[in-house]
């Protein structure tokens, strides 16, 4: 820490003499970045979407249609790709068919049941035949529902891992997806930190790729302390929209009420 705080200072110090040697005043903003790029104590952030997932392929097949592409914005219940569901379309005929013959045997074994032509056995067995293809039928209209891949929330494409027409294996990542909304932060804070965090306080990040400040509110306090890193997880919104901001971006935070 001593170590530390000592290169900072130092430098800081050699920048402001630098710039009175060359006779300009270096704005006090610039001279306290550089001291925290300097600083190895600084605590990192990063900015995830409120909500992300993975689609997996839910069976075997071919992707038939491909309507989104990378970056692609969709809305919930929205499309994004379709299997060439031919085959199991077919199965689902042919066993509708089977549901509906397994009705007729049902009904003309109740029937000579009641002029004792046929045992109780045959009609419970034909009754039996007809549940059974009825869970065929059900069976089928799932499998055919598997074909159409459809947006769980509203959001973008942050990754396509396959191609139109491809061949994909159940289990197969099929695209990555970040919801629209409100950014998250996320924070691995010192766990000397737990005292003072509390839900509702305000905080600052540094964005390293803008180059900015912008202002966030802790949501979430972590219920476990990383014992090795002694460490806990907060997670914070922005306070705020701010289109420049890209999930996956990082930078450190800055909590004048948790030092």
């Amino acid at each position: 820490m001593t170590r530390t705080f000592s290169t900072g200072m130092a430098w800081t110090q050699g920048a402001r003499l630098l710039g009175a040697a060359l006779g300009l005043a270096l704005a006090p903003a610039v001279l306290a970045q550089s001291a925290d790029t300097h600083n190895a104590d600084a605590v990192r952030v990063l900015i995830s979407p409120a909500q992300e997932t993975t689609l997996v392929a839910p069976m075997a097949g071919n992707i038939k249609t491909l309507p989104v592409s990378l970056g692609s914005a969709f809305k919930q219940g929205e499309l994004l790709m379709g299997f060439d569901c031919a085959e199991g379309q077919a199965k689902a005929r042919i066993a509708r068919a089977e549901l509906r013959a397994a009705r007729e045997n049902h009904q003309a074994k109740t029937r000579l049941r009641s002029l004792d032509a046929a045992g109780d056995v045959e009609v419970n067995l034909a009754a039996a035949d007809v549940e059974k293809n009825a869970g065929q039928v059900e069976l089928a209209r799932v499998q055919t529902d598997f074909c159409a891949i459809k947006a769980p929330f509203d959001g973008r494409v942050a990754r396509l891992h396959i191609k139109q027409f491809q061949g994909v294996s159940p289990g197969a990542p099929l695209v990555d997806l970040i919801s629209d909304g409100p950014l998250k932060i996320r924070v691995n804070a010192p766990s000397k930190w737990l005292s003072q965090l509390r839900v509702g306080n305000s905080f600052e990040i540094a964005v390293d790729e803008t180059g900015k400040r912008y202002p966030a509110k802790v949501s979430a306090v972590g219920a476990r302390i990383d014992a090795a890193a002694q460490a806990i997880e907060i997670e914070g919104l922005l306070d705020g929209e701010f289109p420049e901001l890209l999930a996956g971006m990082s930078g450190t935070i800055h909590f004048p009420d948790a030092q």
